[in-house]
């Protein structure tokens, strides 16, 4: 008899607090059943994401319509996952074959699911992607989609345009993305916010921002009047709070937010997209700057076409991705609790 595994929900953080492994627990399961129902498939579980906004679905209420709470003693439902088949009796599937979703991947070695429209699981072509299985989780997943489209839908950026783009959590999957997207759609000056000196590096050495700016030990308003000197057009919104509303100070007339995430608040009781300082609200009204709730899966009908590029840039050479991975899905809970610290 083969041995499964899996992560559950073990307590939950409680209101205004922040999760931490304990919240987690890695423990045996029972395997699922050797006999196949018509449709079904038996998956393997290589990769998982783990993704700030499952931080909601450790509350009682998750706060929006599309993600359910996640319940104490059962296994954790993340977002996207890469495995491979171990058996099939679906037409469309084979034993052998590399699998990936952008949804419901539960956090578990082994498990069975149908292939229905409810719950869509799609095939790897190794051809393109290589032996990089985990791409279909960062740029050909949600994260390049939510960039890409972010960037297309909501940035207004326009080729020749001297336009300034800034994203706060610049170095983490979105905002990395994200910067290098603006660069190739035509903006001439990028900016990221990060937490360390090293992130600092990574993103004006390796991925081509013009400028990044340390919030612990950097003063960002003034380091954005010293990057920005014709203010900001663009900006990326993944953090929310006083980082924000310093660089909403600095946005142009007829400027635009992207609001792509807000990770300060997301340990906190307050609604979605939160409140913003008072300052920052008349700024946005008397500059006639956009700033709309931006949510991906509203732009389905634009999903292949978006991969397609991204998947060209990747091949010439015009997009990275770098990738924190941690071994073993009994490191789940602290992969989670760290990616929400800034450290993954």
């Amino acid at each position: 008899m083969k041995k499964n595994f899996r992560t559950i929900l073990q307590s939950k953080p409680g209101v205004n607090k922040e999760p931490v492994e304990e919240n987690f627990k890695y423990e045996e399961c029972s395997y699922p059943d050797a006999e196949l129902k018509t449709g079904e498939i038996l998956v393997k579980t290589l990769y998982l994401s783990v993704d700030p906004a499952m931080r909601c679905r450790m509350n009682d209420d998750t706060g929006v319509q599309y993600m359910t709470a996640w319940k104490i003693g059962e296994t954790i439902q993340g977002l996207g996952g890469v495995g491979v088949i171990i058996n099939s009796q679906h037409p469309d599937f084979k034993g052998g074959d590399i699998v990936e979703s952008s949804f419901n991947w539960p956090w578990i070695l082994y498990y069975t699911r149908s292939q229905d429209c409810n719950q869509e699981i799609r095939k790897v072509e190794k051809n393109i992607i290589g032996e990089n299985l985990s791409l279909p989780l960062t740029l050909l997943g949600l994260i390049g989609l939510t960039s890409y489209l972010g960037i297309k839908e909501k940035g207004h950026v326009t080729q020749g345009g001297n336009q300034t783009f800034v994203a706060s959590g610049a170095a983490g999957a979105c905002g990395s993305v994200a910067g290098q997207v603006t660069r190739l759609e035509g903006c001439s000056n990028i900016v990221g916010i990060c937490g360390t000196d090293e992130k600092c590096k990574f993103l004006r050495e390796e991925l081509g921002f013009n400028h990044a700016i340390n919030y612990k030990h950097e003063d960002v308003g003034q380091r954005l009047s010293e990057t920005c000197p014709n203010g900001v057009d663009v900006y990326f919104d993944n953090v929310g709070g006083s980082i924000s509303d310093t660089v909403i100070e600095q946005m142009s007339r007829d400027s635009h937010v992207i609001l792509c995430g807000q990770i300060s608040v997301y340990n906190k009781d307050v609604p979605y997209p939160p409140p913003m300082g008072d300052e920052a609200q008349k700024i946005i009204l008397e500059r006639n700057i956009t700033r709309e709730r931006f949510l991906v899966v509203n732009y389905a009908d634009k999903f292949q076409s978006s991969l397609a590029k991204l998947l060209q840039w990747y091949k010439q050479g015009k997009i990275k991705i770098k990738e924190t991975v941690a071994k073993g899905l009994e490191k789940a809970g602290f992969a989670f609790v760290s990616m929400m610290k800034g450290g993954i």
